[in-house]
Formats: C-alpha cells, structure tokens, sequence
C-alpha cells in the first residue's frame, strides 16, 4: 500500500511519529509531504531529527500567509504531487490549512482521504481551525477518531460511515518518548529549573495573538504570576513574538526562551508545577504529565482534560488567570479517555481493509 501523508506543523509532525513507525513496521510505502507551514528549525528541521521521523520526499516551503493564500498554494503544490504519486490512500492529521489542503487535494482527485483526530469540535466559529476540521470531515473515508466524544459529535452531525474510535496518536508518541525525554535534564540545567517549583506557558493561537486585547490580558497575568515568586517560563513561538513587538508589549519577568525540541517540551512540562497554554496538544501532555493545565481559552475539543479536573478554562481575563493557578488543584486518576496506546496499529489495520471498513 502507497501513502502520502501531509504534515506541515509541530503537532502534526510529533503524530506522525507513532504512525510512520507502524506504516514501515506494516511494510507499506510512505511518502511525506511537509507543507512548510512551520519553516523556522526549531519549529520543524528539528523534530525530524530528533523523532526519527522519515525524511520529507519534498517540501512544499509554503510558509506563512494569509489564511486563503496559504491554503491555496498549498492545494496547487500537494495535487501535482498527487498526481504524479497516485497513492491508495492520502493521510491529514488535524485541523491546520495544510490538513485542508490535503483534504481537498484528495478529495477532487478521488483519492480515499484519511483523517486523524476526526470528530474533534471547539464550537468555536472565530476558529479557522474549527472550519478545516468540519470541512476534511466531510470529505474523509476514514474518520480516525481519538475519544468516544468526538465519535458522538459526528454522530450528532449525521456522520456514521466510515467512522472509527482508535485513539490518539499522540498518546502513542508520549508512552514512546518519555523515557528518552526522562532521560535527558539538559533543558532543566540550561534554564536553572532544577528542583526549582515554575510554571510553563505557550501561546500561539490566533485567536489570542491576533487580537491586541487578549495578547495583553494573557501577558499582564503571566507578568504578574512570575512576579509572585513563581517562576514562568515560556518558549516563544515565532507569531507570538511578532505580536508582541508589533503591539509593544514589553516582559520584566517572563523568562522568554526559543521553541524548543519535542523531548525538551515533554521534560518541562512533566517538571512544571502548573501549564498554562492556547494548545491543544500541550493540554493533553500536560494531563498525560498529570501537571495541572490552565488554558488561555473559553471552550477546548479535549472536554477529557477538563472532565476530569486536570484542567480549567479561563480564558484571556489577567485576573482570572491568575486566580485560577493560585487555585489550581490535581484532579482525579489520570483514565485511559485517549485509548491504550496502540492508536497508530488500529489505523493501519484500517486502511488495509480499506473499501471494507
């Protein structure tokens, strides 16, 4: 069996490992298209080489856009691949412009698509990521789903065939790298951090960077946390810098680091004493971490996290971010809501059967 997988940003690159891995164990062909959609290295160059991701066949270099430009180039770039690939099956992991690109690539050229993390909804409108979930749903022959909640918002949408619950891909990665990550306490070194209590945060989500208020209210309240004698550290995604200079925001005490590699991430964050993040993915690790979770958002597609008490949503308020790590509390045991760890197996045995499933 011939895939053509496409993957353009960090997340999507840390998924792919677990599932690159089962496809070569299967003894299937993969060829992988990196989008460009992250260009900077440490964003991207580095997690192939740290992860044992296999080389991109190509790399679109797409880069950064606005959101209609960049999809588009995008699409043109990924159908000439296809057509000169002509794959079984074409494999998008998420909700980024690049797994929309794929999608609609595919879908015109009547190549089977297979989604990862199908179902996923924030019902959030003002997110471009909820429309490119909702739009590769609807064009999916594989729906991958990782929870049972996102099998029963297709359900609630009309969406039953082809639908799958296999878990996460993520998790596959996590259970894979954190004794590697573990193993490894140079990032602790390097920042100062060891045996010392410090709160990690990311933000990178346009809907708080693009917008001067929320951009503020975030960093007003991280100022202040760090001011109180915790620690925050933060490793700056390249948008968020851009925000930040172009609004003028200045950080005291913020301790303002480069992105960092995918088992430096793990290592802070298991370390942390609190997370506080716009992420998706850092929310699952951190739950998986079993580190309490505070994220820069009013609705999640992980309920999981919150359900459980792992994590709270705050949103952008200064206040009530603050507040929320003063009363940030452990939740319950950690449950097995995102499968066993064999997500990655599950979808390679679908895509075998193929027209079967």
């Amino acid at each position: 069996m011939r895939i053509v997988t496409i993957v353009g940003t960090r997340p999507q690159f840390i998924k792919a490992t677990a599932l690159s891995k089962a496809l070569r164990k299967a003894g299937h062909c993969e060829f992988l298209i990196h989008t460009g959609q992250h260009y900077d290295f440490e964003m991207s160059r580095i997690f192939f080489d740290e992860l044992d991701i296999p080389e991109p066949a190509v790399n679109l270099e797409v880069g950064s856009g606005p959101h209609g430009w960049q999809t588009g180039q995008m699409l043109i770039k990924t159908e000439e691949v296809l057509m000169d690939q002509r794959p079984d099956f074409v494999l998008v992991y998420g909700d980024t412009n690049s797994t929309l690109a794929g999608a609609l690539a595919a879908c015109k050229m009547r190549i089977p698509l297979a989604h990862v993390e199908a179902g996923l909804r924030s019902y959030n409108p003002e997110m471009a990521e909820e429309h490119n979930r909702v739009v590769t749903d609807r064009v999916a022959d594989l729906l991958l789903c990782p929870t049972r909640s996102a099998v029963a918002n297709l359900e609630r949408e009309g969406v039953t065939r082809g639908v799958h619950l296999v878990g996460d891909v993520m998790f596959d990665s996590v259970l894979h790298n954190l004794n590697l990550a573990d193993a490894r306490l140079r990032i602790l070194k390097t920042l100062d951090l060891i045996g010392r209590p410090y709160a990690l945060a990311t933000v990178h989500r346009a809907e708080n960077t693009d917008s001067p208020v929320k951009l503020r209210g975030i960093f007003r309240a991280l100022e202040m946390i760090a001011e109180n004698e915790l620690p925050v550290v933060l490793p700056l995604h390249p948008r968020t810098r851009q925000k930040l200079e172009s609004t003028h925001i200045v950080l005291k005490r913020v301790q303002l680091i480069a992105p960092v590699s995918y088992l430096d991430m793990l290592t802070l964050e298991r370390h942390a004493q609190v997370i506080l993040t716009d992420s998706g993915g850092v929310q699952k690790e951190a739950y998986w971490s079993k580190v309490p979770c505070v994220t820069l958002r009013y609705e999640t597609e992980w309920v999981e996290t919150v359900q459980s008490g792992w994590n709270v949503l705050v949103g952008t308020d200064s206040e009530r971010i603050v507040r929320a790590v003063k009363d940030v509390r452990p939740g319950s045991e950690i449950q097995d809501a995102y499968g066993d760890g064999r997500a990655a197996e599950k979808i390679v045995h679908l895509m075998e059967k193929g027209d079967d499933v």
